[in-house]
């Protein structure tokens, strides 16, 4: 039988949809019929009513209807279903007929019409005789119809109609060829339903109509056959709910029949069926776990009903089939919105399919190879075919085309079940088994891929490589293998990775890949490999003599014919002139070459040799020989520096667990200070000029795809025992650490730089820091430069307030910079000084780090080479700066009283307090006042502050005697000027600039006072002499003003006198009185 039979026929798979024929319509020829049809058919939404429509000729032939039976008393049923059965009522025989007739109300021709149109009705029903479909007819019209009631003569018409096709008035209907024609259709569609829904009801009915004929002896086929018709109309009339509870009701009846080899494929095939049907309802209703628990039983039912030991494949491909089709019910359901998890998903349904593909596999070599003693009989397909039909298909699902119909149970002619179980057997071996496994491994990794499971993953695409192995498509079993060796590799699964390797190196020889061979080779010899030391030793000889262009011997348990295909191969390669060179990179590999290197420093300076070392280990069971050793840098002119060579007789052999380590040094150049150079790549040439040359790569300093986790290892043991390791005699390999860079630093400069000044600095002044150099070299310092200034790096607002000069006889201004770069000083002979002054102003407060950079250059000698060496000496300072005093400023008046407001042309006196807060003693030079809006009331302002100096805390004072002109406008506030202080440090030279303190004078607010009035009093008097008083009293208004004095009596005075004066005052004028 073909292997197609396990394929679910596609009527079942499909969603049932009533079937509704439409007749009359010409969709070639005629433009409106073309439109009508395409309305029903295109586009349509989920929205609409679940319809099959098919266009069919008026005199369509229908399937005949059989004769209805009567009695089942003498009745034997010769199967469960038929197999069109579902094919005849999806697209067979319809629920409805619709006849589309072009008839308008007003015809001139009516009444021919109605005949002809009664006449195609009667053909109809006379080609569905004995079905109970029915049968409606359609007018097509050209305009639109008068609401119903209103057109008379369309209702006579009508009923006239009715009348002469034996129609009812519901299977009457009209549709108008109208801008609105989809709308008319969609209203069609509901109706044609309804029908549809009688229908299927009424055939349930019919069938459930049988069971009081049937008994349980003879009939429990018709049992299971009758409530699959009835779920399946149930379907069809999409009642899903009622074809679930007969679909469970026929699956239970399927398990209850008498089961025995010659039905046994017969039930399965119906209860897979049935199943199906189930498991989609639930998916459909969303009840996945309904369906789940369906399934589980399903199989934990028909596991074990194996049937024909001799076709014990086709139960394996049977199995295979039911889990491969609720993976992809599972699957459709999810796309649907059904989510799943991780432990819970399609995946798992084909990959169990996978599993029992592979069962039939070995199944069908084991049962359908050709024997010994049959080999005459079985070679030969039998003739007559025992698995032609006479009607080129089966009559029911799953019987032996042989013996269909047959439900005893022996088989009633043993020779002719004899061929066809032969037969079968030999198609059998035409399956292409591994293609089958394949695809439903493929389907199964997408879906853990998708879940996010990766072991799962890994696992199925190493059974892939295998089936792609088995299945000769040694590419493609090479690609998927060295896929998921990485995660074996990254995981430490060492028995795993050597048992793919193994299938890949049988891969890479059936393919002649030489490459692909000697990686594998390499690999397997490695210490990752879990292969015994024998299988190494083959593997190991077969790699030497493809570095000696021979042939390798054949790699056990692979197939004969492929073999020798491959030695074919393997000769045309070695034959080949120009592919004597390999490069393989080994990083992402577990070699049988370890490697390691280091640069013996992180560190070198300029003048010294840069060293590095290389480990290597060879883990194969016998030695290896080498005949070339590079070491790649990130700066390749040092390249030739890094290469060991030897050749013939003298090819390095590295012994088996043995570290061998090789030195390298050179001498780097001054462009490359202060640069890091890298290792790039390490190789090792395998083979030599007379065979073939394999240059086995490293990435970096070495290391492969399990040295990280060695290392790791390693360093846990190393402070797990502490110095025991340190007493072994030999390198002990895991220990080794990878040093992949250095870097090149400049000489060890041999100066010293000191700096001598005295903090805090103070704002504004020239601060002086002293450099001092001296040089300890035993040779001349050329092109000395010195950089001083403000370290890089800081606050860029201190880079704005702090300027650097090398001249301290000036005051410098803000446009001088805060870092003086590449100041040349010269040459220093060995043991010579050299001193700089460098000065700093500092115009705000708060910490400074600078910086004091000395460069220079010097000959010398590094391994016999002349090399100019570039030195400097750096040296750092945090200085802080401090305001040197804070000054306070106050007015009183002359009689020291304070004032929150000056009177206009009256004297008052303005107090200056300067108290230092320098930790060094401040000489004040000077001070004076700059005035604007007030005057000195004394002729000549003279400071008072003139060469004093002040320790700290102490505090310097003056006053003077200021007035405010009368012509000064009245304003609320005046500014009134600002006080210049001019110091120094005392300690500072006579000849250094003096910095200037500028502190602005605070606002006054001013009052106009309309009259003044001072006494003239003698400076002393006598008792009991006269003493003599005048009072002035000035008008300072524009007006004139009534004055009235009184003087108040005292004991202590006597007055002579007027005690109450009157008079005027004119404005600008004063008084006197005494």
């Amino acid at each position: 039988m073909a292997g197609s039979q396990w394929e679910l026929p596609p009527e079942l798979c499909c969603r049932p949809m009533a079937f509704v024929a439409l007749t009359g319509l010409d969709v070639v020829y005629n433009a409106v019929h073309r439109a009508i049809w395409d309305a029903f058919c295109a586009n349509r939404r989920a929205d609409r009513v679940p319809i099959s429509f098919k266009v069919l000729p008026g005199d369509h032939e229908y399937p005949k209807c059989r004769t209805k039976r009567t009695s089942y008393e003498w009745y034997i049923p010769k199967g469960i279903l038929k197999t069109g059965w579902m094919n005849k009522h999806l697209n067979l025989v319809p629920a409805l007929v619709v006849l589309f007739y072009e008839l308008d109300w007003d015809d001139p021709q009516w009444k021919e019409k109605q005949s002809e149109c009664a006449t195609k009705v009667e053909i109809v029903r006379t080609s569905l005789q004995g079905r109970n479909t029915k049968v409606a007819v359609v007018l097509i019209q050209k305009k639109t119809p008068l609401p119903p009631g209103e057109d008379l003569v369309a209702s006579e018409r009508a009923q006239a109609l009715c009348h002469a096709c034996d129609l009812s008035g519901k299977s009457l209907f009209v549709l108008p060829h109208t801008d609105h024609l989809v709308g008319y259709i969609i209203r069609l569609e509901n109706a044609f339903y309804e029908h549809a829904q009688t229908y299927y009801y009424t055939e349930i009915r019919r069938v459930k109509s049988h069971k009081e004929f049937l008994n349980k002896t003879t009939h429990q086929l018709l049992f299971v056959r009758h409530q699959f018709k009835i779920a399946f109309f149930s379907e069809l009339k999409q009642d899903t709910q009622n074809a679930l509870k007969y679909y469970r009701t026929a699956y239970s009846l399927v398990h209850e029949l008498r089961s025995h080899e010659t039905n046994m494929l017969e039930i399965k095939t119906m209860a897979g069926f049935i199943n199906y049907k189930i498991c989609r309802l639930c998916f459909q209703h969303n009840t996945p776990l309904d369906a789940i628990a369906q399934f589980r039983k399903h199989i934990d039912l028909c596991k074990k009903k194996i049937g024909s030991a001799e076709l014990a494949f086709e139960h394996s491909a049977w199995m295979s089939k039911q889990f491969q089709s609720f993976g992809e019910l599972f699957d459709e359901a999810i796309k649907l919105g059904l989510t799943a998890i991780q432990t819970q998903n399609p995946g798992f349904y084909y990959q169990q399919a996978a599993c029992y593909s592979q069962d039939r596999k070995q199944l069908a070599q084991q049962l359908c190879q050709v024997s010994n003693d049959h080999i005459a009989y079985q070679t030969h397909y039998p003739s007559p075919d025992p698995l032609d039909t006479q009607s080129a298909g089966l009559d029911f699902y799953g019987q032996r085309p042989w013996r269909q119909g047959q439900q005893s149970i022996d088989p009633p002619d043993a020779e002719k079940e004899k061929t066809g179980i032969l037969a079968l057997q030999i198609k059998e071996r035409d399956v292409p088994h591994s293609e089958l496994i394949i695809a439903l491994l493929s389907n199964a990794v997408a879906q853990f891929k998708k879940y996010k499971c990766p072991r799962m993953k890994s696992h199925l695409m190493v059974q892939m490589g295998e089936e792609y192995y088995h299945a000769k498509d040694y590419t493609k079993a090479l690609k998927l293998l060295d896929y998921v060796m990485c995660d074996y590799r990254t995981e430490r699964w060492w028995g795993l990775l050597t048992a793919i390797l193994t299938t890949a190196l049988r891969c890479a020889y059936l393919m002649a890949s030489i490459k692909d061979y000697v990686i594998y080779c390499m690999e397997l010899l490695g210490r990752a490999s879990t292969l015994k030391e024998e299988q190494k030793s083959r593997i190991e000889r077969n790699l030497i003599k493809v570095l000696t262009n021979e042939v390798p011997d054949a790699e056990p348990e692979c197939d004969p014919s492929s073999v020798t295909a491959a030695r074919s191969l393997w000769n045309d390669r070695m034959a080949l002139a120009g592919s004597n060179e390999l490069t393989i990179e080994v990083q992402d590999y577990i070699p049988f070459i370890q490697c390691k290197a280091k640069f013996q420093s992180p560190s070198f300076h300029v003048d010294q040799p840069v060293q590095l070392q290389v480990f290597l280990r060879a883990d194969c069971p016998h030695p290896v020989s080498f005949s070339k050793l590079a070491v790649s840098l990130s700066n390749q002119e040092y390249n030739q520096w890094c290469v060991a060579e030897w050749s013939g007789q003298e090819a390095m052999s590295l012994l088996p667990g043995k570290t061998t380590c090789y030195n390298f040094s050179f001498v780097a150049k001054t462009e490359d200070v202060g640069k890091k150079i890298e290792m790039t790549g390490i190789e090792v040439m395998l083979g030599g000029d007379s065979g073939r040359c394999v240059f086995v790569s490293w990435r970096g300093a070495g290391g492969d795809a399990a040295s990280a986790h060695e290392a790791l290892q390693a360093s846990r043991c190393s402070r797990r025992w502490g110095r025991n390791i340190e007493a072994r005699q030999e390198l002990d390999w895991d220990s080794l650490t990878m040093q992949h860079s250095t870097m090149i630093i400049s000489r060890v400069p041999k100066i010293s730089v000191q700096l001598s000044h005295q903090p805090p600095a103070l704002t504004n002044e020239m601060y002086c820091i002293k450099l001092t150099v001296q040089s300890q070299e035993e040779a001349m310092a050329k092109d000395v430069k010195l950089t001083a200034g403000l370290k890089p790096g800081q606050d860029a607002n201190l880079g704005q307030t702090t300027h650097v000069t090398l001249d301290g006889s000036k005051f410098c201004d803000d446009s001088a910079p805060s870092l003086l770069p590449d100041v040349p000083l010269g040459e220093l002979k060995p043991g010579e000084k050299l001193e700089k002054c460098v000065f700093v102003k500092c115009v705000s407060t708060g910490p400074r780090v600078f910086l004091f950079h000395v460069a220079y250059g010097i000959d010398t000698t590094v391994e016999g080479r002349q090399i100019m060496c570039k030195c400097h000496k750096d040296e750092t300072v945090t200085i802080e700066t401090l305001v040197p005093f804070e000054v306070s400023v106050k007015f009183v008046s002359t009689k020291f009283e304070p004032l929150d407001r000056v009177s206009v042309d009256i004297p008052f006196l303005l107090m200056t307090d300067i108290v230092s807060s320098s930790p060094w003693p401040l000489l004040l030079t000077s001070s004076s006042l700059q005035l604007l809006t007030v005057t000195s009331n004394t002729p000549q302002l003279q400071s008072q502050l003139q060469e004093v100096v002040l320790q700290t805390g102490e505090c310097a004072s003056e006053c003077f005697c200021l007035r405010c002109p009368p012509q000064t406008s009245i304003n609320n506030t005046v500014a009134t000027g600002q006080y210049l202080i001019s110091w120094r440090r005392n300690s500072s030279s006579p000849d250094s600039p003096l910095i200037q303190t500028i502190v602005s004078l605070p606002h006054v607010v001013l009052e106009m006072v309309p009259l003044y009035i001072h006494a003239d009093l003698p400076s002393f008097g006598r008792v009991r002499e006269s003493l003599p008083v005048r009072y002035h009293i000035e008008n300072r208004t524009a007006l004139v003003q009534e004055v009235e004095m009184a003087v108040e009596p005292s004991d202590a005075f006597m007055f002579s006198g007027l005690k109450q004066p009157q008079g005027r005052q004119l404005d600008d004028a004063s008084i006197a009185a005494a």
